[in-house]
């Protein structure tokens, strides 16, 4: 028997599971607070469903599972690939969502401000910061086409990140439409926009050569190529440079008031910058999308943005959507790194009993200790030699113990 965890799965020590719930339950409140609720999703979900998600490179990620019993036979017989799994793991839950919405709308508010902190699933290569399973901590927005619906959003999980402790953040703003016309105004063909959008989201890593070099790899016209060249060579543009070159005027403006509004909302606790390189890899957004960085890491630790076209889907009606979420692995991943320990968590203490000890009276014990507010309380036989054991009680973070037969006196730790 193998007793790790699957590649790209993991164990959970108690202590890491303090701060993971810490974490959660932190962002829950704030979710909570400002009027959003909490539904749950199967983790399995229809195959044609994630198949036509637009999840982008997501889609050849996905854990399929196998039919069952004759249909498994059936297909197998068939030699055809595609017909031996009908169902296969999230990969995210903005799809569940989707699916949900659509088949509970009329019982649902609008707009409907949910919550989702649950497990995804993705055959990701396992690698740092790569599993291939983990949580996500998302909040959406269904029903409210306006674009407060992204200003709520922006401040709602930019006060999630303060509450557990992230500051000098900044939140990414761009609209994926501002940037499909700046680059039909290039000179770029509408039906090559998807390709030429994922080369030019790797500018920040391989700069504005290596952007031209890939679209030249991949036997775009010249032309266009060297005038988006040309254009990222002038150094950094904004908002203003980048309208200039786009037929549709409202979308900068709709930009340039999510940036307004949103700043004015932060009172400058976090920056709100448009960063028009910003493209997000699923091919469901539709309109603007979000991430949130921060200086001192590498990556973004939020992200999200706007997808109408989802729910039609499955209703066959636009519905406007828009989501953010919270990258709660990376969170706890960099806290656990920084030795981060749970702000005013309750003291923790060990009431000792012996062998001769009515059990009864000891759990009766542990229970006046706990009504007085203060500790968490663990029952524990005592060993015949207490310093080892006060010493292993210390080292997992307990404050005091006390034995049984002495209660209620208290033996603090220094």
């Amino acid at each position: 028997m193998n007793k790790a965890p699957l590649k790209g799965m993991r164990d959970f020590l108690p202590e890491e599971m303090r701060v993971r719930d810490y974490v959660q339950a932190k962002i829950l409140q704030v979710y909570r607070a400002s009027g959003f609720e909490r539904i749950s999703t199967p983790i399995l979900e229809d195959m044609e469903n994630l198949d036509k998600s637009d999840g982008g490179d997501n889609l050849n990620l996905i854990f399929k599972v196998l039919k069952r019993g004759e249909k498994l036979e059936k297909a197998l017989a068939s030699g055809e690939e595609n017909a031996l799994s009908d169902m296969g793991l999230r990969y995210d839950l903005t799809l569940p969502l989707s699916r949900y919405y659509a088949a509970n709308k009329e019982k649902l508010p609008v707009p409907f401000k949910v919550i989702q902190t649950d497990r995804v699933y993705r055959a990701e290569r396992p690698q740092k910061g790569r599993m291939r399973e983990f949580v996500q901590c998302d909040i959406d927005i269904l029903g409210d086409e306006s674009l407060n619906a992204e200003v709520e959003l922006i401040d709602v999980t930019a006060r999630a990140l303060m509450a557990i402790g992230f500051s000098n953040f900044t939140v990414n703003v761009n609209d994926r439409r501002l940037l499909r016309g700046m680059l039909q105004g290039l000179g770029f063909q509408q039906e090559t926009l998807d390709s030429v959008c994922i080369t030019f989201d790797k500018l920040d890593k391989v700069g504005p050569v290596g952007v031209a070099a890939e679209l030249r790899e991949k036997g775009f016209a010249e032309q266009a190529v060297a005038a988006l060249e040309a254009f990222l060579a002038k150094g950094a543009f904004g908002l203003d440079e980048v309208a200039a070159l786009c037929e549709d005027k409202t979308l900068s403006e709709n930009v340039r008031y999510v940036l307004n509004t949103a700043r004015t909302v932060a009172d400058g606790a976090y920056a709100v910058e448009y960063n028009p390189s910003l493209v997000r890899g699923q091919g469901y957004y539709t309109g603007m999308v979000f991430e949130v960085t921060c200086a001192q890491f590498a990556g973004a630790v939020a992200g999200g943005g706007r997808y109408d076209d989802m729910v039609g889907k499955f209703l066959g009606q636009k519905v406007p959507a828009v989501g953010f979420s919270i990258g709660f692995e990376r969170i706890c991943s960099i806290l656990l790194e920084q030795g981060y320990a749970v702000p005013q968590a309750a003291k923790r203490l060990a009431l000792l009993y012996g062998p001769q000890e009515n059990f009864a009276d000891v759990l009766q014990k542990a229970a006046a200790l706990r009504k007085q507010g203060e500790y968490e309380v663990t029952v524990q036989a005592a060993a015949k030699k207490l310093g080892k054991q006060y010493e292993r009680l210390e080292q997992r973070g307990f404050s005091a113990v006390c034995l049984s037969e002495k209660y209620p006196e208290l033996k603090f730790f220094d």
